[in-house]
């Protein structure tokens, strides 16, 4: 993660030399906006998709075209050079852009916790005859993060020191969500983290979650947010967040409809689907959550210096 935020300073260097402003709105032969929105192909970004199936952003006068992403800092450097004009990235990953001095400014909600311990869509997982049975034995051993120094490492964190633990210890392995089940099994961890729907296929496979690092790192977390540029049109920022909005609270209220886009432009097995836990999409920012993760992120390293989150989120 570091080495691909590095390179974003040089890209927006490159984004404003002459040509089409990249935020510009460009306009297709049916009046729509053309938008490309970056954006990761996992169950946190259903709404999207099911407002785009929906129309929400038809009737907003956008057309959407929606482009996969590999992870935060391809989405940052994405909206950053021009590619983008709006994006979905974790928290962690928007607050490192913007202390490095990056513009970017968020838009909405991207996806929030359900704050409910056993029934999250991110859980710490052991195998079942593991000895670590609480969450505070999981100090001082290895753990699998998808990315280091980013929301897992220091939402893991949260939740060892929440139950009397000592986090300093803790070794974190970075190892993509798909591979962590296996390496759990094989021994390689002691421990993983994942989200969706890894949590269900590893807890299919006998693991057994200790800990609900996302609810326990602060009440009703936001995990992640839609952002744009400083260089997008305003009309279009105020359309495009008056749709993605829509499409956040629709979601939020028909998680069977959820279920069926989900298999739409995910590979996940419609069987597991039906099982999965599902985060919560309410449309506004939980701030004071984003703040919480900021002054972990700074007391774990992660950050160089405090955030004033406001800079980030309207």
């Amino acid at each position: 993660m570091r080495r691909a935020l590095v390179i974003l300073a040089a890209l927006l260097v490159t984004a404003c030399g002459g040509g089409t402003q990249p935020g510009a709105p460009a306009q297709g032969g049916s009046g729509l906006t053309k938008v490309n929105a970056g954006v990761i192909a996992i169950v946190d970004t259903a709404p999207i998709h099911l407002g785009k199936a929906k129309g929400f952003f038809t009737e907003q006068r956008i057309d959407l075209a929606i482009t996969p992403v590999q992870g935060g800092a391809a989405a940052v450097s994405g909206a950053v050079s021009g590619q983008f004009q709006f994006a979905f990235a974790n928290t962690t990953s928007l607050l490192t852009a913007k202390q490095q001095g990056l513009d970017v400014k968020v838009v909405a909600n991207g996806v929030s916790s359900t704050g409910e311990q056993g029934k999250d869509f991110s859980a710490v997982l052991v195998k079942p005859d593991s000895p670590i049975r609480a969450v505070k034995d999981l100090a001082g051993r290895k753990i699998s993060v998808n990315q280091l120094k980013n929301i897992g490492d220091t939402t893991v964190r949260a939740s060892v020191r929440n139950a009397g633990g000592d986090p300093t210890g803790i070794e974190f392995v970075e190892l993509p969500f798909p591979d962590a089940p296996a390496a759990l099994q094989s021994g390689r961890v002691d421990a993983i983290w994942v989200v969706e729907p890894f949590v269900s296929q590893a807890i299919s496979q006998g693991a057994r979650p200790v800990a609900w690092n996302f609810a326990d790192a602060a009440p009703d977390l936001t995990v992640a947010m839609y952002f744009t540029t400083g260089r997008t049109d305003a009309d279009l920022t105020r359309r495009f967040t008056a749709a993605i909005r829509k499409s956040l609270e629709y979601a939020d209220a028909h998680p069977d409809e959820v279920r069926e886009v989900l298999k739409t432009y995910t590979k996940i097995a419609p069987d597991v689907i039906a099982k999965i836990y599902l985060p919560k999409w309410p449309a506004e920012v939980n701030k004071a959550s984003v703040q919480t993760i900021a002054d972990l992120a700074v007391a774990d390293g992660v950050l160089k210096e405090k955030i004033d989150v406001s800079a980030l989120v309207p």
